[in-house]
């Protein structure tokens, strides 16, 4: 008979060698450094302890309506974002369309994946609403962020009657407060507004806080204006020539001209048009001011005390606007606030209103 060796030990120092790595522990987010500003959020942590052998990070993140831990019913998905070698990354371009955004991190080394860190939940609150099809001019095509001049006064076109849900979005829609309301539809036709009055107002009522929007004009755009408005505003009342409007106005068409207007007063703006204009509203302190929203300049700002609900207000003719909304107030206003002489010192001027 014969007999067979096999010889192992070799096999054996090599399976003796290996070092198998730890899963990594999870990591812990700091929400007190974490920061939310400029529709940006920075989010940072830390590990338990000293890890060498961590090859990289996972963020994860979603929308969220509700306060506190994260819920499974009714959430949209995790946003993930891999590959991080910092303890810290910052998300940038944000819309807030939601009142919080949940945050998940983990650490990662060559082999595995560890667990998830506790979520945190971080506020994200901003102004968010479209333009009321209900409300507008019949020479107007709307959209929720879109208006654009029709001349033909939307014959052949559907009457578009926007629903109270939010569109193409999975997170449910925010309850509202006194802070900001949606108006109540009586006048909810298309003959709101008509006349030389080609105005649409915004779907929400604004009645304290401070709120910031920005609107973007066609490159051919004729005349447009944009600003806030008393829901008294009549059907055929222009923004700017009346004591319930505040507005600037950009005319293109024969003779261009830049103003800020109130009460039927215009008051020249001796600066170049902006591509975009940043419009931020304090109801409280009684402040419409517009702003450049790439160079921050500061274009024009109406002192006033607003005894009514306000209302967004936009005006076009031969030309269209979309609107951004989900802005946080830029950080760049804080400074502004807290030295008001100087904002009262600049060259835009203020109008007190009525």
């Amino acid at each position: 008979m014969t007999h067979l060796m096999v010889d192992f030990s070799q096999e054996k120092k090599m399976l003796q060698a290996l070092k198998f790595l730890p899963v990594p522990k999870a990591p812990e987010i700091d929400s007190d450094k974490c920061l939310v500003a400029d529709n940006c959020i920075t989010v940072k942590w830390k590990t338990p302890e000293e890890d060498s052998k961590i090859d990289h990070y996972i963020l994860e993140y979603r929308k969220t309506n509700f306060e506190g831990l994260p819920r499974v019913k009714d959430e949209r998905c995790w946003e993930v974002v891999d590959n991080i070698k910092d303890t810290e990354y910052t998300l940038t371009g944000l819309k807030f369309d939601s009142k919080y955004m949940n945050f998940r991190v983990r650490a990662c080394n060559k082999a595995v994946a560890g667990d998830f860190s506790d979520p945190v939940t971080l506020e994200t609150k901003a102004l968010v609403f479209s333009f009321d099809g209900t409300s507008s001019h019949l020479n107007l095509k709307v959209e929720d962020s879109w208006i654009e001049w029709d001349s033909t006064g939307g014959k052949g076109q559907e009457t578009k009657v926007k629903g109270k849900e939010n569109k193409g979005s999975g997170t449910p829609s925010p309850k509202r407060t006194s802070v900001v309301s949606r108006p109540p539809s009586v006048k909810g036709t298309r003959d709101r507004f008509t006349g030389e009055a080609y105005t649409v107002l915004g779907d929400v009522v604004i009645e304290s806080g401070q709120h910031y929007w920005e609107i973007k004009a066609q490159k051919d755009c004729k005349s447009y204006s944009i600003g806030v408005a008393y829901r008294s505003l009549g059907k055929f009342d222009q923004l700017g020539k009346n004591n319930i409007s505040w507005c600037i106005h950009v005319n293109n068409w024969l003779q261009a001209t830049f103003s800020a207007k109130h009460n039927n007063k215009a008051k020249p703006l001796e600066m170049p048009v902006p591509d975009r204009i940043g419009i931020y509203c304090d109801f409280d302190g009684g402040q419409l001011s517009f702003f450049n929203s790439d160079s921050k300049q500061l274009l024009h700002t109406f002192k006033t005390k607003f005894t009514q609900p306000l209302v967004p207000a936009f005006m076009v003719w031969c030309g269209g606007l979309t609107l951004y909304t989900g802005l946080q107030q830029p950080s760049f206003l804080t400074s502004l606030e807290k030295n008001d002489s100087e904002m009262n010192g600049s060259s835009s001027g203020i109008i007190n209103g009525d």
